[in-house]
């Protein structure tokens, strides 16, 4: 794999371990995936370190983790369930508990600490805005995909072709990134004040994690699933006419 040619949805579908590493220089492979390393980052010192870890991983032996499952080969209707009784039980979980953790952390440091305020209420919009989203994927697409793979063709819904519901999740998947980026610039990218207390350093910890399961979700959405879908539906419909 040429990682300076491959898109970084390419790179993290190849090896989900991939994922860390881009993380960790904050580089967006989910709601940018379709940019190649040179693109998203223009740092040519950067770009060149993020080559050199990449490169080390994949000469490296699998470790046979779960990160390093490849997802590619997986049928997209056992994708679909895989991620709504993984990252969508998960999400809803870890929401309640954060969300308990910032009302403490906001009653007991908000006077010395206010952006702690704008910190819980992008993540009260994003709870919001992410049960709604999941809600449309359970309701309306992972149905769909399911009965076009039983099927072998694309299911009459009442949103027309599949391309519709995926335009929208995938916006969304874009209002999520860009509320995250904000949460993590009014957080210090999550690193508690001095005076932050246990529960302080906990919630900001939790932010953290939510940020990263949150893109690896929507990683697998935007570069696995939703291309493959598109692919499926069109495919299906060529055939038939």
């Amino acid at each position: 794999m040429d990682i300076q040619q491959c898109t970084l949805g390419e790179i993290v579908a190849k090896d989900a371990r991939a994922a860390a590493i881009l993380e960790q220089y904050g580089i967006d492979f989910c709601c940018n995936g379709h940019r190649t390393l040179p693109q998203a980052c223009p740092n040519s010192e950067k770009a060149r370190m993020v080559a050199q870890a990449l490169d080390e991983l994949a000469t490296s032996a699998t470790s046979g983790t779960a990160a390093a499952v490849d997802y590619r080969g997986w049928p997209i209707d056992l994708l679909a369930d895989f991620i709504e009784k993984k990252y969508h039980r998960d999400t809803t979980k870890q929401i309640d508990v954060i969300q308990t953790h910032l009302d403490k952390i906001c009653r007991v440091h908000g006077d010395a600490h206010p952006e702690l305020w704008k910190v819980k209420s992008l993540f009260e919009e994003s709870a919001a805005d992410l049960t709604m989203h999941m809600k449309k994927e359970e309701l309306m697409l992972f149905p769909f995909i399911r009965k076009m793979v039983q099927n072998g063709k694309p299911p009459v819904a009442p949103f027309g072709a599949v391309d519709n519901p995926i335009r929208v999740l995938t916006h969304e998947h874009q209002a999520e990134g860009d509320r995250f980026r904000q949460i993590a610039e009014l957080t210090d990218e999550y690193i508690a004040p001095a005076d932050g207390c246990q529960t302080y350093r906990l919630a900001f910890h939790e932010l953290k994690e939510f940020e990263t399961m949150l893109h690896f979700h929507m990683h697998l959405e935007n570069n696995l699933l939703f291309p493959r879908a598109l692919e499926m539906a069109t495919s299906s419909e060529t055939c038939q006419s």
